[in-house]
């Protein structure tokens, strides 16, 4: 195996044994290669089609199929066999349309160990020219968080056939010959689609759930049997709270799923008990003293300990070896989400690790409520800057960075954020500044758009020509590819001096990483005190 694309990978120069970090086998990497591989081909053929009904097919298959490849989704073989011949017999359905396809349009397997054998035959290595490779890596993490937004709206019935037609057509230039400066625009070509996916899935959430709305949120137990949820998808939380509506079975969020309490539609449901437990990657211990069942909706997943493993689910893209899955949904029905119910009802309640509440539902809706008073208060310099530190959490030491910013911000700053980064500093006593929580927190990852919307709306209040002459900063976390996609829609709208860290990402080659740097001043993160006196000083 060869994977770079997470910020854990091995020493930051990618994962190349038999086992990644974040767990992942080498026969499991070879296969997610060999979906994407599959993908290019599938595109190839579709590139020209007209059919609008046929562009929807092949792009919710290219959606759903990316999805499954983003580090901690999906770990299990079982499910990529087939997903992999799902996408070579639609591409073959659409014939060849032209002659001299490349490999990745035409080949064919015959037996699943045909298929395997194939599958470590497409390194990404395959392209030689580290530069090129780290553009086109780029593109194809950009579009994995694409592909995973757009597939979220999806499930609430919004698309939008032009984002299709763009993943089409990327996939497809990504088996062509271009020099450097095609796949520099290529990136942000990229860029735009996210700011458009991450749009029609704001709307998505909030026109069928409606905006969120500023939310205390407890994060201790009650005293009744309970299912943890975990992940991003919010259609599945609202099946699982009308079906265990009535049991006696609580439901609490876990990790990114926690701003669904923020949606007024989740609010009428009295077992909806809190948010349990932190990041990701601390489900090793949490999802032990839960107690009761887990269902992991999206990523992300590690590798799951005996001590709960015959309580874990997985649905949607996730996938893990011998753990119980549970369908999709299937004309027009909801997912089946009794077996869990069940189960439940024969578990302890979750032991506590935790009490008090904290506070969020700062979309840009309810922020720009508070324009007036937010301008207000730069005005009179009661607020000094608003820095951005959106983005992932991880496991690696250094993350301990954002805490410390946090701690170290003057008590003039505002830190806007999103994703699962929050958990390093939402629990901090970092007091309000005239009322306002020096923490706002706008939701999960793909609500980064929500920062966005936010910081235009603060440009026009402010009159001013550009977001990037807003006392704003932006000091960024990134884990995984859904950050990658935030990062290009940052990039596409032109924002300076973002601060990343805590790793400069691996398949960012020095030219590329160089390239960034003169374009858009984007600044490795250093230590607190360094980045805290550049970021208040504008830089």
């Amino acid at each position: 195996m060869y994977c770079y694309q997470c910020q854990e990978n091995a020493g930051n120069q990618g994962c190349r044994f038999k086992k990644g970090v974040c767990g992942k086998e080498d026969h499991t990497a070879d296969l997610q290669d060999l979906l994407i591989y599959s993908l290019k081909g599938l595109a190839i053929r579709a590139r020209n089609v007209k059919d609008e009904e046929t562009i929807l097919k092949v792009g919710r298959l290219i959606s759903v199929s990316m999805f499954m490849t983003i580090t901690n989704a999906n770990f299990d073989d079982k499910r990529f066999l087939p997903q992999i011949a799902s996408v070579l017999k639609m591409r073959d359905s659409l014939g060849t349309l032209e002659d001299n396809l490349p490999d990745c349009a035409t080949f064919q397997v015959t037996s699943e160990a045909a298929m395997r054998e194939k599958a470590t035959k497409v390194s990404i290595l395959n392209e030689s020219d580290e530069d090129i490779r780290s553009l086109k890596e780029t593109i194809t993490y950009g579009m994995k968080g694409i592909c995973a937004y757009g597939d979220h709206a999806e499930m609430l019935g919004f698309e939008d056939i032009a984002i299709y037609r763009f993943m089409i057509d990327m996939l497809a230039t990504l088996v062509e010959d271009h020099p450097l400066d095609k796949w520099v625009g290529a990136v942000l070509e990229t860029g735009k689609f996210s700011v458009a996916v991450m749009d029609l899935l704001d709307r998505a959430n909030t026109e069928t759930y409606g905006h969120p709305v500023i939310t205390e949120v407890n994060i201790g137990v009650r005293n009744n049997p309970a299912i943890l949820i975990s992940g991003h998808d919010l259609k599945d939380i609202e099946e699982l709270l009308i079906q265990t509506e009535g049991t006696g079975v609580d439901v609490y969020t876990h990790g990114e799923m926690l701003p669904a309490h923020y949606y007024p539609a989740f609010k009428k449901y009295a077992h909806f008990a809190g948010n349990y437990g932190n990041a990701w990657w601390k489900q090793n211990t949490e999802f032990a003293s839960f107690n009761g069942p887990i269902i992991l909706t999206t990523n992300c997943i590690t590798p799951v300990q005996d001590t709960y493993k015959d309580r874990i689910f997985t649905t949607g893209s996730v996938g893990y070896p011998n753990v119980q899955h549970i369908p999709d949904r299937t004309d027009g029905h909801s997912k089946d989400f009794s077996a869990l119910i069940e189960l439940a009802k024969t578990c302890p309640p979750p032991t506590e690790i935790e009490t008090g509440k904290i506070i969020g539902g700062f979309a840009h809706n309810q922020v720009i409520q508070l324009a007036d008073k937010i301008v207000e208060a730069v005005k009179s310099g009661a607020i000094k800057r608003f820095v951005v530190m959106a983005g992932c959490d991880g496991r690696h030491k250094t993350r301990s960075y954002f805490t410390e910013v946090a701690e170290q911000l003057p008590e003039g700053t505002i830190i806007l954020t999103a994703g699962c980064a929050k958990y390093r500093y939402n629990k901090l006593d970092l007091g309000d500044i005239g009322g306002i929580p020096r923490v706002l927190d706008a939701g999960q990852c793909n609500d980064s758009y929500s920062l966005v919307k936010i910081a235009m709306a603060l440009k026009d209040a402010f009159e001013l020509d550009s977001i990037n002459d807003l006392p704003l900063s932006f000091d960024i976390a990134w884990y995984e590819q859904k950050a990658v996609t935030v990062l290009l829609a940052l990039l596409h709208l032109g924002v300076q001096n973002i601060h990343l860290g805590p790793t400069v990402p691996a398949f960012l080659s020095p030219n590329v990483v160089q390239v960034l740097i003169n374009n858009f001043n984007i600044q490795p993160t250093t230590n607190p005190q360094n980045d805290i006196d550049l970021m208040m000083a504008g830089k």
